[in-house]
């Protein structure tokens, strides 16, 4: 019999599912990073992981530590530069789907990857946009994977970093897509087709919608079904313990 699994195993896997075989994929770090990998290994084989320091088509061995990683330009198809990772693989639409973390986040998917606290005197300084704000406007579908807390989930943004669906929900309409879905260790969250706002679709088993509730700097929109995400398969969980413990991988 296998370890319990955790929620946050579940956020990793539940994002997973979400790339099928030969999708071009932004990666980011973190939970991310974890996913994407993890696709690989299990169901999307042939998923394109396309990385921002410039490497396309890496198939790192173990899970990257980093984007910086040795074995993503050793393992990787071609390495580009980053104006032409932005320019031609980003900003042209060639990537279907893009991964992104967040520090915060608001109900109409916008991130906050800056600061906390005022910008001018911040309580914490985090890493910054980075590549997000390119990811977030140009992706054809955008996943953000985040723990869902009331100190993530938040009314009202410190900074915007990256747009979604802008700050009523409506500024994103003329210009792209937004956020597709939201997976958090509570469950998944998808914008309403009429307003924007982020609205609970999906539990993790074991999780109540007034759970999510109490997770959320917001009054949480919960849809008039809720669906159970499906709980991790041995396969899955053993290939994910796999790359945490950075064993080599077996595609």
């Amino acid at each position: 019999m296998s370890e319990p699994w955790t929620s946050a195993d579940l956020m990793t896997i539940a994002a997973a599912r979400e790339l099928t075989d030969g999708d071009v994929c932004l990666v980011g770090v973190g939970p991310p990073n974890l996913a994407a990998n993890l696709a690989r290994r299990t169901h999307a084989p042939n998923v394109r992981l396309v990385y921002e320091s410039g490497a396309i088509d890496a198939r790192p061995q173990r899970l990257p530590l980093s984007i910086g990683d040795d074995d993503l330009a050793a393992t990787a198809t071609a390495m580009v530069s980053v104006p032409e990772m932005f320019n031609y693989w980003v900003g042209a639409g060639r990537i279907d789907v893009g991964f992104l973390g967040a520090a915060q986040l608001d109900r109409y998917g916008n991130l906050n990857t800056t600061v906390i606290g005022p910008h001018d005197q911040p309580m914490i300084r985090l890493p910054g946009a980075g590549g997000a704000p390119e990811i977030a406007a140009s992706a054809r579908r955008v996943i953000v994977i985040v723990r869902q807390s009331a100190r993530t989930f938040v009314e009202q943004l410190d900074f915007v970093s990256s747009v979604g669906y802008g700050p009523t929900g409506r500024e994103r309409r003329a210009t792209g897509a937004g956020p597709t879905l939201v997976i958090t260790d509570h469950g998944v969250l998808e914008p309403d087709p009429g307003s924007n706002e982020l609205t609970l679709t999906r539990l993790h088993p074991g999780v109540s919608t007034d759970q999510a509730r109490r997770a959320t700097g917001w009054d949480l929109k919960v849809a008039d079904s809720i669906k159970l995400v499906e709980p991790p398969t041995e396969l899955e969980l053993t290939a994910l313990r796999r790359l945490r413990d950075r064993e080599d991988l077996d595609v």
